[in-house]
């Protein structure tokens, strides 16, 4: 066959964008049409207000999908939440999905639960679509060979109308993970060491390929947490390839293709995957064995070490501007350089999140605090599943009795400490190990300090008051 009439070798990127692209102009701008959309109470109200004043309809009701789940209580259900601006966002979603004719599981159905951690439980995340949601952790859909990214209030309406969104096409990064995870590190950890890697501002105008053999053996969990936590790293976009971790995952859900469809889709979702020989603006190696238990010890994801590590010297950095945001970020979090990390006593410690709170990531935890005591110097412990069919699952495993006996709280599903938004916060000043990906100042209470950390390395934290290194735990 003559070479140059061979179909040029294309990355998963570009597979998923030229099957999505309407039209485009001479700048780099693509109309994108998008196949899947995801709606919660904080951010859909005014684009729901936004088409009645338009007098426009959503075009296809059963592409979207809505939940609660940034504003809700994870205690008590069956009464007025005390914070009456959330409770009116969530009854203003309970009507909008009514009606404009959408999919919602409201804060009774046992399918509710964080939007990201909702939609691929239900098969409504699909290898080779796009999915936007009004949320920047919409990266997550990406660990299925989508096309998934957040969006402002603006676009949410313009895309319940039209089911097209203008984008700027994005370069390509392909991060290849050579190697085996050592022991006791996760996803999570591989996730805080690449952006500390990258730093937050690396992956900018990027979509990031993860590639390479620790990749491959990542389950779809923990895939979702690599790619829910690129975003971090600045990049708009995540994606692994498809393969058969990614089918197992997806057959029998509720809205995936079955019989014969179910065949055809499998044929194709297998194609989605980088061809040999595609071209990426820049190609990055790591050595999954050099990748610790991390935990961040600045208000930036990419403020990382080691769990093992100490608390950096700004006066090492030669970046000034670096420098800078070091020395404020220590004053924040009121620690020193030199310190250990291991040395750092905690007030709080949060398992959940759109990050952490599959049935993967409370089984990781749950196998570090089986048969300890939560440290008496601990104020609260919490466990948030990520969904009402993840805390079932849980509990069907015994999951909430082994949480519970170690001194946890055993919660309803909900965003929880994760971010300052509802009932469960910190305090200023109080100190947490937290699964989420964000320890911005302020992110989970004014005032409070957060690490980010695996959710073995959270409980392992949980059980001792501090940090330790949960690769020398003595599991019971």
């Amino acid at each position: 066959m003559d070479k140059s009439h061979q179909p040029a070798a294309l990355t998963l990127f570009e597979k998923l964008w030229q099957a999505h692209v309407v039209s485009s102009d001479d700048e780099g701008n693509a109309l994108v049409y998008i196949d899947r959309q995801y709606v919660y109470e904080v951010t859909s109200p005014q684009a729901f207000e936004g088409l009645r004043e338009k007098k426009r309809k959503v075009r296809r009701p059963g592409t979207v999908l809505a939940t609660v789940d940034h504003n809700v209580p994870t205690t008590a259900r069956d009464v007025p939440m005390r914070d009456r601006l959330a409770q009116l966002q969530v009854d203003t979603l309970t009507s909008n999905c009514a009606d404009f004719g959408i999919p919602y599981f409201d804060i009774r159905d046992v399918r509710q639960g964080i939007v990201h951690v909702v939609g691929p439980e239900q098969g409504a995340t699909l290898p080779g679509s796009t999915v936007i949601c009004g949320d920047s952790h919409t990266s997550t859909h990406g660990a299925f060979g989508a096309l998934a990214w957040g969006v402002g209030t603006t676009e949410v309406e313009h895309a319940l109308a039209t089911h097209c969104l203008w984008l700027v096409r994005p370069l390509t990064t392909r991060i290849t993970v050579k190697g085996t995870l050592a022991p006791g590190v996760g996803a999570k950890d591989l996730a805080l060491y690449l952006i500390g890697f990258l730093g937050t501002q690396g992956g900018i105008g990027h979509a990031i390929e993860f590639a390479g053999d620790a990749i491959a053996a990542l389950s779809m969990e923990g895939r979702m947490t690599l790619c829910n936590m690129a975003v971090e790293a600045g990049a708009r976009f995540g994606l692994v390839a498809v393969d058969d971790t990614t089918i197992d995952y997806l057959q029998g859900r509720p809205l995936v293709p079955s019989g014969a469809q179910w065949d055809a889709a499998n044929a194709y979702w297998r194609q989605l995957r980088s061809d040999s020989g595609a071209q990426f603006y820049r190609e990055l190696e790591i050595d999954a064995g050099t990748v610790k238990p991390m935990v961040t010890w600045g208000t930036s994801p990419d403020m990382c070490v080691g769990v093992d590590g100490v608390v950096p010297d700004p006066s090492q950095e030669e970046n000034i501007t670096r420098q800078s945001g070091m020395r404020k970020a220590l004053a924040y979090m009121d620690i020193s350089a030199g310190t250990p990390m291991e040395q750092l006593a905690l007030d709080k410690v949060f398992i959940g999140s759109c990050t952490n709170a599959r049935i993967e990531d409370l089984r990781a935890a749950a196998a570090v605090v089986r048969g300890y005591t939560v440290s008496q110097t601990i104020r609260q412990a919490l466990v948030v599943p990520g969904s009402g069919l993840v805390k079932r699952q849980a509990e069907q495993e015994g999951l909430d009795k082994v949480f519970l006996a170690a001194g946890f709280e055993w919660r309803e599903p909900g965003c929880s400490m994760c971010l300052g938004m509802n009932d469960d916060r910190l305090a200023p000043g109080e100190r947490c190990a937290s699964t989420s990906n964000r320890n911005f100042e302020g992110r989970q209470g004014p005032g409070g300090r957060s690490h980010l950390v695996s959710p073995a390395t959270a409980a392992a934290a949980a059980i001792c008051g501090h940090f330790t290194d949960v690769r020398t735990w003595s599991f019971q």
